[in-house]
């Protein structure tokens, strides 16, 4: 019997081989990299049922223009000649409506409060996992009047779509954070979002699948398929032909190229975000995002991580100290008695999040192929949205109905 190949090792492409593997499905997991760091080692680990709203909304469009005259901005597309990113902008601008936002609420808040159900799951079933996984909710911390009012309003949105949100007054911000000053006029909590060190989660995962008899190729380059029919018989890579049973791309902001080669369009860019970690000191004990500037705010104990921006950046994977300096600013400007220091260039981690124009994942099978599974195009929450798509793609693998109506996903929507 042939493996079913999994094409990226990243949250998302673990956590299918995690659900297959529990299925008692051979899987092989092909990364280009060494399996060491990728886009879901350094985000800002948050689980989050609470982001109902995808990335393409209307109030983008006016931010973004704004925005994009400031390298330190929450949101940079680097003005370029490229074909790709001129198709991705023109898709984005269009899905940026209200109805299309109405259309996706309730797609991105049942795959979120699936994946949010299956992470207790997962720390119930693996209690020795030292995930620094915390239920203690996400504060949205705003400064001006104009963001308090768009936060107010969310929340109430939030409200009647059945998630939790709590008003808090800037006197409430003092218990929340006893121990240091957070600048600001108040925040909106989301008592059930909650956050989890991802380097941990990822390194356990890796562990426990490699133990569990996953096979994993590293430093494996896809340069193409072997087809037969409606099917894909082999993966072609730079180390030689690898027969598959079924083929899952997981690839992240990459899956643009996998998709090319199989002849159907899945437009994406990659969204650079930039993280550091700091000595939490004094001690932040609420995470956090401080919405004026974007910045998450993710604290494990003694140490924190600080993340952020959006640079619609391809695949490039250069740093951008001006990015990094945007979400160092802000940290004093909220927090003004935190003892930040600017990270050395090798501390400074970077990932691609892979972005759709719509905001909405793609999740099922590729058009035209009928052992082709696709789960890209989490933008800001692979992380938070990892273990819903690998137990959606098991469950397309195996042929079961799956535990969420799929059609906001659709993989050819673009096709």
């Amino acid at each position: 019997m042939k493996p079913t190949l999994i094409i990226g090792g990243g949250i998302v492409g673990l956590f299918s081989a995690y659900f297959l593997s529990k299925e008692g499905i051979e899987v092989t997991v092909i990364d280009r990299s060494d399996l060491s760091e990728n886009c879901s080692t350094g985000n800002a680990g948050m689980i989050v049922p609470s982001h109902i709203i995808p990335l393409a909304a209307p109030g983008m469009i006016s931010k973004g223009i704004s925005w994009m005259f400031s390298s330190k901005s929450p949101f940079y597309i680097h003005p370029r000649l490229d074909i790709k990113l001129a198709r991705w902008c023109m898709l984005f601008f269009k899905a940026a409506n209200e109805s299309q936002v109405k259309r996706a609420i309730p797609y991105l808040k049942n795959l979120s409060l699936l994946s949010k159900a299956l992470y207790l799951d997962f720390k119930a079933e693996h209690p020795g996992a030292a995930l620094a996984l915390q239920e203690k909710g996400l504060m949205m911390a705003y400064q001006t009047e104009a963001m308090e009012k768009e936060e107010v309003e969310f929340a109430h949105l939030a409200k009647k779509h059945g998630l939790e949100a709590e008003i808090l007054s800037a006197a409430d911000l003092k218990t929340v954070e006893p121990n240091l000053e957070l600048r600001a006029r108040g925040a909106v909590l989301f008592p059930g979002d909650a956050h989890l060190d991802p380097g941990a989660l990822y390194g356990f995962l890796k562990k426990y699948l490699t133990e569990k008899g996953v096979n994993f190729l590293s430093n494996t380059e896809v340069k193409g398929f072997e087809k037969s029919g409606t099917k894909v018989s082999a993966v072609l890579t730079d180390k030689g032909k690898v027969e598959a049973e079924k083929v899952l791309i997981c690839t992240g902001s990459w899956s643009a190229e996998l998709a090319q080669m199989l002849g159907f369009s899945l437009p994406m860019m990659g969204g650079k975000g930039y993280s550091f970690l700091q000595e939490n000191k004094p001690e932040i004990k609420q995470a956090t995002i401080l919405t004026e500037q974007k910045v998450a705010v993710s604290p494990y104990g003694q140490t924190i991580r600080f993340g952020g921006t959006m640079e619609i950046a391809g695949t490039d994977q250069s740093v951008n100290k001006n990015r990094v300096k945007g979400i160092f600013e802000a940290i004093n400007r909220y927090y003004p008695e935190f003892q930040a220091k600017f990270p050395e260039e090798n501390k400074i981690w970077k990932g691609l999040r892979p972005c759709s124009p719509d905001g909405l994942p793609y999740i099922g099978f590729a058009p035209g192929y009928g052992n082709v599974l696709v789960g890209s195009g989490h933008s800001m929450m692979g992380v938070s949205l990892a273990p819903a798509t690998g137990k959606l793609l098991a469950e397309l693998h195996q042929q079961k109905d799956t535990s969420l109506e799929l059609a906001g996903f659709e993989v050819g929507r673009y096709a």
